[in-house]
């Protein structure tokens, strides 16, 4: 694997004590939500050489099929980085987990046959800046696998999101902002979007902010305009 240098954005990790909440939540999440179901739907048919970004403590590593021959995971909060060095060692694919951010990714452009992105794209930073260097590393065709938090189809809690946007969910919440758009986002920065479908997380019960997510796969074109 070739990296490159980029200048990481400031304070690229503002939230070291929910990284360490999350490391605990996301385990628990993933036997007990439903949530590894989803990632085994969000990796299924991936192939060749993929770059996942905001790897957190690893539980994509798992669930990536065989045909996937190096994964380049990237997370920039150090003791998710350890967590997921230690996922990388039990998967079944080879899995390099580096330092990074989603708006400066230290790869080559153009090298990658697929990219990761789930439950991270609420949480950047530069959302148009991210996606646009996601774009610049994937190869003509390329997909993007993405699953994320995402705004409310209903008017109620849409509206609730965005009031927790401004007031403390970011900062509860290791800087998630559950009323982005990521379906209009990964449109905007040029992918052409594939299948995708809506979920809500828990499926039954309370819905919060975060509830509802959509899953799905978009692919950079094989010619620019």
């Amino acid at each position: 694997m070739q990296l490159r240098s980029r200048k990481l954005p400031r304070d690229a990790v503002p939230h070291p004590v929910f990284a360490r909440f999350y490391a605990r939540v996301s385990v628990t999440a993933d036997l007990k939500g439903g949530i590894a179901a989803y990632r085994e739907e969000l990796l299924s048919g991936l192939s060749g050489r993929v770059i996942e970004i905001g790897a957190g403590n690893g539980l994509n590593f798992a669930h990536y099929p065989g045909a996937v021959s190096e994964v380049v995971a990237l997370e920039p909060e150090r003791s998710l980085r350890q967590l997921a060095v230690r996922s990388a060692l039990r998967a079944e694919v080879p899995v390099d987990v580096v330092p990074g951010a989603a708006e400066a990714l230290p790869v080559k452009s153009e090298a990658f046959d697929g990219a990761v992105a789930s439950l991270v794209l609420c949480t950047v930073r530069d959302l148009p800046r991210a996606l646009a260097e996601i774009r610049r590393v994937l190869r003509p065709g390329g997909e993007l696998r993405f699953f994320e938090h995402g705004l409310a189809p209903g008017r109620t809690l849409a509206t609730a999101q965005r009031v927790a946007d401004r007031t403390l969910w970011p900062l509860l919440f290791g800087g998630c902002h559950t009323a982005r758009d990521p379906l209009a986002a990964i449109a905007a920065a040029g992918f052409e979007m594939g299948t995708y479908r809506r979920l809500r997380i828990p499926e039954t019960g309370l819905q919060v902010p975060s509830s509802p997510c959509v899953l799905g796969v978009a692919r950079k074109p094989f010619t620019e305009d």
